[in-house]
């Protein structure tokens, strides 16, 4: 579901100092979409939405939230925004997100 190693090179570029700064302002920023995708999706920007997301969880090292973000913005590319699995996307960001906090201190 995470790959450390990819949190541990983020840290290593940001800096042990400046790390859990940046962690946060990435969570904050991903919550953002994600609140507005549970509350008033509009799926005129699905793919927008889903690109940005999936560079994020990029960066975080969030395997499995990505590759259906990445599925789901090919979707809506191909315009078939409305087949894409919100419930699915959301559910896989809570889930990293859980797994990168808990797991954290025990990878970095």
């Amino acid at each position: 579901m995470i790959h450390w190693p990819r949190v541990t090179q983020l840290r290593e570029e940001v800096g042990a100092e400046d790390f859990d700064e940046v962690v946060d302002l990435f969570l904050e920023e991903v919550e953002e979409v994600i609140a507005r995708l549970r509350q008033t999706p509009d799926r005129r920007l699905l793919e927008k939405d889903l690109h940005f997301l999936k560079g994020s969880a990029l960066s975080l090292g969030f395997e499995s939230f990505s590759a259906l973000c990445q599925d789901g913005e090919r979707q809506s590319a191909a315009g078939h925004a409305d087949a894409v699995d919100l419930d699915a996307i959301i559910n896989s960001f809570e889930a990293s997100k859980s797994a990168f906090q808990s797991e954290l201190s025990d990878h970095i």
